[in-house]
């Protein structure tokens, strides 16, 4: 088993998406009307930013980070308009 393989989460509202250290590879807007995204090192949306609020160009998108950026508490996302997002990670 590759313990380094990449694990997927789609949120479409603020939420937890992993409750211990890990790496951000990237993720890919599906869609979304005026959304928004921040993302925090930690299992709430406070403490360390690791991305302060991205606001989205028009239509959807893919965005990978290689080689990945490392968040040793959790990591949260803070969505905000309307989106529907797939972070990518491990």
């Amino acid at each position: 088993m590759d313990l380094d393989a990449s694990k997927y989460s789609n949120i479409s509202a603020s939420a937890a998406v992993k409750s211990a250290a890990g790496t951000l590879k990237g993720f890919i807007v599906n869609s979304h009307s005026s959304g928004t995204l921040k993302l925090w090192d930690n299992t709430a949306g406070s403490g360390t930013v690791i991305m302060n609020t991205f606001s989205f160009p028009t239509g959807s998108g893919v965005y990978m980070l290689p080689p990945g950026v490392s968040f040793y508490t959790g990591l949260y996302a803070t969505i905000g308009g309307t989106a529907d997002i797939t972070l990518i990670y491990s």
